[in-house]
This record gives C-alpha cells, structure tokens and sequence, in this order.
C-alpha cells in the first residue's frame, strides 16, 4: 500500500466562451482510497459528475473570456493487489459479457489492422501474463519515447510505422496487441511521479487475464503501484483530461506527485511551467 500527494494545476486562456470538460480527479476505484481532496476553480462552480461506469469522474463549466486557473490537490491512498504473473488468458466464451467489448478495435488501437504482426510476432509465445509482458518488452525494446513525436490523431497503427511515440501511444499499440490476439485491453491514465522532469499525466493499460485486470505499462517508467488513476477506457477518446468547447489555449500544465509524508503538509519543488499530454486533450471549435 502507498499513499501519495497529487498537486495538479492546469491553466488556460478563454478568447470567447466555452464550455469545458475536465478528469483530473482520483478515479473512484476498489484499488485507490481518496483520504482528503480539494479543487479550486478561482470562482468558478463546477458541476461534478461520473461516466456510466460511476468511475470516472469529471466535472464541466462555463468559461468566460480572460485566464482560468485550476488547482486539484489530493492525498490518495493506492492498494494495488499483487500481480498475478501466472493469470492465464481465457477463452472468448468464457469472457465476462462486461468484458466483450474490449476486444473490439478502437479509435486509436486498431487491432484488426494489426492483426497479421500481432500473430506473427507474438502468437506463438505461451500464453497468458508472459505474452503480455512480451508485448511490453517488444514495444520498449522497438518503439522511441519521444516527446513531440505524436499527435492526438496519432494511432497504434501510425506508431508502428513511425517507431516513436509517448505513453498514451505504447498504451494503445499495447492495447491494439492484445485485442489482436483475443485478450481484452483498456486504457488507464493517471497521476504518478517521475525520476525527471517535465510533470506529465502518465499513460497504461490493462489486460483481462485469469479473471482479473493487471496493469501493465510498455514504456516501464513509473512504478505501478504508485499510479493515482483518474480514468479508464476502450482508448484515450474515453478518458481526455481536458475537453474544450470554444476557441481556447492552454497556458500551463503541473501535474505534480510525491510520496505522502504522515504529519507533513504537502509541498512540491517549484518546476517550469510545462504544456504536455496535448494528444490526451480535446479541444473542439464549437460554437
């Protein structure tokens, strides 16, 4: 168990106004305990509200034109079960019906497309939690973690082609893997804490294996155990941090996390102000 700090501010500049959508709180989930939270929207009542799965959690408002600033904070007590690295993969008939539709290709993962390589290169490997692990290990070992080398059209299908791509892009390449070979994916995203710098959201997934999802994470950079989760879905379309309506900028971008200190408030290094996880935002020109 870990209990860690989230400081996330986020910061935008309205030029007429807009309508926004926001996910950057704790995820209600059987693996996470929120022990205090608060957000400040300078002003601004938001309306709260959860997705059909009464996970995720989000909430909407009007923006008016001039800056807007947010600030989630939150101490969050994290309890991921141990990994099961023997799980086994199971049979589509006896998947869960709750379960069937993440083996449907997606938006951004599509496993139809890939499905030759995918049989190629990896349907041969024993099955169950060591193939997914080789699919991580074949995504880490080909693919280049770089910063502004996709966008958020990008797809697992361009990133096998380009080889370069960031956490939201292994995620779904990882993704569109295992849907390729009958094992049922999804996308989780969440809060965690970096060795380096600049502060970002952090991309993985999930695989349904022995009757129960695992994470996994293909770019290896974050401990799992540490990962505050805010939201989960078939891809990255089900779980944008940030969706505006209207003509917007973002101006800055701190999610910030550090291990929780019993007695201690908590306080965070000053870093940069950074704009990142662009292809995990939704910006549409509504009006």
């Amino acid at each position: 168990m870990k209990t860690v700090d989230v400081d996330c501010s986020l910061g935008y500049l309205v030029n007429q106004k807009s309508e926004f959508i926001i996910q950057i709180q704790a995820a209600n989930h059987p693996w996470q305990r929120v022990i205090s939270e608060s957000l400040d929207l300078a002003g601004i009542t938001p309306e709260s509200f959860v997705d059909i799965t009464g996970q995720n959690r989000m909430f909407r408002f009007s923006g008016h034109p001039g800056p807007i600033e947010m600030r989630y904070r939150a101490t969050v007590e994290v309890n991921m079960p141990p990994r099961n690295y023997r799980a086994e993969e199971m049979d589509v008939a006896d998947l869960p019906t709750d379960v069937l539709h993440y083996l449907l290709p997606s938006r951004y993962c599509e496993s139809d497309l890939i499905s030759a390589m995918a049989q190629r290169t990896f349907g041969n490997l024993p099955r169950g939690f060591s193939r997914v692990e080789a699919i991580c290990n074949w995504i880490k070992n080909n693919v280049v973690y770089e910063i502004g080398s996709s966008y958020a059209s990008t797809t697992a299908r361009e990133v096998l082609v380009n080889r370069a791509g960031v956490c939201r892009d292994f995620a779904h390449l990882g993704i569109a893997f295992c849907r390729a070979l009958n094992i049922p994916a999804r996308f989780v995203f969440g809060h965690t804490e970096f060795p380096d710098p600049p502060p970002d959201f952090h991309a993985v997934f999930e695989a349904f294996l022995g009757g129960e999802w695992i994470l996994f994470d293909a770019t290896k950079m974050a401990p799992l155990d540490k990962i505050v989760r805010i939201g989960t879905g078939t891809d990255a379309k089900d779980v944008a941090f940030s969706t505006m309506y209207g003509d917007v900028q973002m101006t800055y971008l701190k999610p910030l996390v550090r291990d929780h200190i019993v007695g201690q408030s908590a306080e965070f290094e000053q870093v940069d102000d950074f704009i990142g996880a662009e292809s995990n935002t939704s910006i549409k020109a509504g009006h």
